[in-house]
């Protein structure tokens, strides 16, 4: 999961010092579940279109992921949305021009899988950021399609998400890890059907 602390990187062509793990540190945020949103796909592509808008031919794919995804999954109302690129070390295709869209680095985890995340200054979309080729697309992709197809994982899932919002977490991360024993039992279920 995302590191807690926000360690300094040189980065190479500039000499200039990047904050990797979470960007600004952790925050406590209130888990909120609610009930699935019909108007969560739409969202989700409004932000696809601005996301193609502003990387043009530097994107590879976009995807909606997590719960928001899934129909019928109540979640936190907040989108999430993979983005590949070709190389997401390399910052420069793409850095500024997310930031120039609207979207604030708030990710960056060179130790896992060049990870960047992304998200809207009112917290309700977040872009995660990844190489293609990177074994994390799957992942994300098997994660969401078996929540799609499968009601016992997806209500098991469900179940889960709200008795954990019942509790107080110092940041989202904490909520994050929580859920993480299911998420890889779902995961294996979908990749052994196949």
């Amino acid at each position: 999961m995302f590191m807690q602390q926000s360690p300094l990187i040189w980065k190479a062509m500039s000499n200039k010092k990047l904050e990797i793990g979470v960007i600004g540190g952790a925050e406590k945020r209130v888990i909120e579940i609610i009930s699935y949103d019909d108007s969560w796909p739409l969202k989700y592509v409004e932000h696809k279109n601005k996301i193609i808008e502003a990387l043009g031919d530097s994107k590879i794919n976009i995807e909606h992921i997590g719960s928001t995804a899934v129909p019928h999954l109540s979640a936190k109302p907040i989108i999430d949305i993979l983005l590949v690129v070709k190389d997401s070390s390399n910052e420069d295709e793409y850095l500024d021009k997310m930031e120039s869209a609207g979207y604030q680095l708030r990710v960056r985890e060179p130790d896992f899988h060049e990870h960047r995340m992304f998200r809207t200054i009112e917290r309700d979309v977040h872009i995660h950021i990844l190489s293609n080729g990177s074994s994390e697309i799957e992942r994300y992709i098997s994660f969401r399609n078996r929540l799609r197809t499968n009601g016992l994982d997806r209500n098991n899932y469900e179940k889960l998400k709200l008795k954990l919002a019942t509790k107080q977490w110092e940041d989202m991360n904490e909520y994050a890890e929580a859920k993480s024993e299911i998420i890889e039992r779902i995961i294996a279920a979908e990749v052994e059907s196949r």
